[in-house]
């Protein structure tokens, strides 16, 4: 599977966002290159490129290439109502995401990785696609015989920082979580703006 092999460092300085570990963006908080010092928060920025940073922003945050962040796109837009809001909740719902918001992962990169190895089960079967869409009731578990792997023998450890969204109910004891409502514009990092995304892609 295609991924984006930039270093998260330099991907969080180019979008002006935090997407690892913010002391290394603060250090340097201008975007890479020779001349990003003199460039600074001063470029002008047009009204095209403020909606294409705001998609390279989502896109960056989810892990997501073009393809992937299109379909998802298209997908909302065919849904009847607020397309920037049910395409929030197509990038929340999906399972890899749902394993970082329930702390089962320090970072989506690594529930990708924990998905894809065959660790989880939605409603106790097997589900090993990071893209699979979760429903309001699915439960959401790791595999009792994985559970002292190496990958997830490290997030039996929740961090205390990580606040589990109110539309998920989560069991760090036992790994397990349940989906108990829709994820909602409040229930996102403020990190870029869906609005924009959706611009965007209506031009």
């Amino acid at each position: 599977m295609a991924k984006n092999q930039t270093p998260i460092v330099k991907l969080s300085r180019r979008l002006g966002i935090v997407l690892g570990k913010e002391k290394y963006v603060r250090r340097r908080p201008y975007p890479p290159g020779v001349h990003g010092p003199k460039q600074g928060n001063h470029r002008r920025i047009s009204g095209y490129g403020e909606q294409l940073l705001e998609k390279q922003k989502a896109k960056a945050v989810y892990g997501l290439l073009e393809k992937q962040f299109r379909k998802c796109f298209e997908k909302a837009s065919q849904h009847k109502g607020n397309t920037s809001e049910f395409m929030i909740q197509l990038l929340e719902q999906r399972l890899d995401n749902v394993i970082y918001r329930l702390g089962f992962a320090k970072t989506r990169k690594q529930a990708r990785q924990i998905v894809g190895h065959g660790f989880v089960l939605v409603n106790d079967k097997l589900v090993d696609i990071p893209s699979y869409q979760i429903k309001v009731g699915d439960v959401i578990s790791v595999k009792e015989n994985k559970k002292e792997k190496g990958i997830v023998k490290a997030i039996g450890e929740l961090k205390k920082e990580n606040q589990v969204p109110k539309w998920l109910n989560a069991d760090a004891a036992a790994l397990k979580g349940k989906v108990t409502g829709e994820p909602t514009m409040d229930d996102v990092e403020k990190l870029f703006d869906p609005r924009l995304i959706v611009e965007f892609y209506s031009r």
